[in-house]
């Protein structure tokens, strides 16, 4: 099968864009991907639109076919809308490269785009909650934050940690993450923040969302798009390109975590990050940088080990010894994950992809990891239950 390499990619602001609506959004993303990729519409052969809920966010489902009002050029060309939770994104770039291995199709615009802030917290909860499995979990109010904290709860419980030696790493995260997205004029939050500084706020500045996890360590609600072009290898382009060596989705349960899979190791991420670097031909010793699904502190710091960066249980290894930190072997969202640079769920994944391609090309959105060859992304849908893992590398 023929290799893919993206061309171009283009990232929207990321935070609460009251300028903005679903389908603006969509228009900006794929006009400054075609840009960026020094590409006219009549290139595209066909386009994936990664959204996980416009219809419960902007009563506004059948999105991908919008991309025709956006640029009349796409009109009659194939266009797909996946959904996979908040790896919907990840899943749209999947898909693209498949059609593009395929044969079926040289060159693929995709698109990642979510506009969640129409709605209160309480709205935006429900609508989350759809990700769950909903006769046992969703209709139960089991949301987001409480499948989360069962996977940190589990993790603590089974190598016998406490609470109290838990948070300071989780700190150290959350701090790493904001002080990031400081340097990113993209951002939601662009506020550095010290672990000390999140450790000593007040209860009614960082409540218990749920045990043990704070309001300072979840991710935000945002709005936002990105978009990337893809072209078959051997393709002349223009733009600078990166190679997208390995992906992988590994699928799981739909339930939470300690039901039917581990709740203290994400089995889902490890299994799809091991086939996205066997197809490359690489170890994650290769890699200097990963976009990572931060949607909870706790996420990052067990992705740790299912990247193979440390030994389950042993993950806060990598948060004390700097290695996931700038200068670091392997930087950890550089961007500032989803905890600081925003997580418009739809857009989180083509975000990730154009944020490693925007590195390796030596274009960064805002801090540069020097001499970075190869990148990896691994993003999470629901409870794990969708694990898409990406590795790009530059082009030599």
């Amino acid at each position: 099968m023929r290799g893919v390499n993206i061309i171009g990619a283009y990232n929207s602001r990321f935070g609460k864009l009251e300028e903005e609506s679903l389908y603006s959004l969509y228009q900006k993303a794929i006009a400054g991907a075609l840009e960026d990729a020094r590409r006219s519409v009549e290139d595209i052969d066909a386009v994936f639109v990664g959204n996980f809920s416009g219809g419960s966010f902007n009563n506004q489902e059948n999105i991908a076919s919008f991309g025709v009002n956006a640029m009349p050029g796409l009109r009659h060309k194939p266009m797909y809308r996946t959904e996979n939770a908040c790896a919907s994104g990840s899943s749209a770039v999947h898909m693209a490269a498949m059609a593009i291995k395929s044969g079926m199709i040289k060159r693929a615009l995709v698109v990642g785009l979510e506009k969640m802030t129409a709605l209160d917290t309480k709205g935006v909860t429900r609508a989350l909650a759809l990700a769950t499995f909903w006769p046992e979990e969703g209709s139960k109010d089991v949301t987001a934050p409480c499948m989360f904290a069962q996977l940190a709860n589990g993790w603590m419980k089974k190598y016998s940690y406490t609470e109290e030696q838990l948070r300071p790493w989780l700190a150290e995260i959350g701090s790493k993450n904001y002080t990031n997205a400081a340097q990113n004029p993209l951002a939601h939050l662009q506020k550095a923040r010290t672990a000390e500084e999140i450790m000593s706020l007040p209860d009614e500045k960082n409540p218990m969302v749920n045990t043990p996890l704070r309001l300072h360590d979840c991710s935000l609600i945002s709005d936002g798009s990105a978009a990337l072009v893809l072209e078959a290898e051997g393709e002349s382009s223009e733009g600078a390109s990166v190679a997208l060596r390995g992906f992988y989705n590994a699928s799981d349960y739909l339930d939470t975590f300690g039901v039917n899979k581990s709740d203290s190791f994400l089995e889902g991420a490890s299994f799809a990050v091991k086939n996205a670097l066997e197809q490359a031909g690489i170890t994650i010793k290769n890699i200097q940088l990963a976009e990572v699904h931060d949607c909870f502190t706790i996420t990052e710091m067990l992705l740790y080990s299912a990247l193979g960066l440390t030994k389950p249980g042993r993950e806060f290894e990598a948060i004390e010894s700097k290695t996931v930190f700038p200068g670091g072997e392997c930087v950890v969202n550089a961007s500032g994950g989803l905890k600081a640079k925003g997580h418009p769920i739809g857009a989180t994944g083509v975000s990730m992809h154009a944020y490693i391609y925007k590195q390796l090309t030596s274009q960064p959105f805002g801090l540069k990891v020097p001499d970075a060859e190869c990148g990896l992304v691994m993003n999470i849908g629901g409870s794990g239950t969708s694990n898409c893992a990406s590795v790009l590398t530059r082009m030599a």
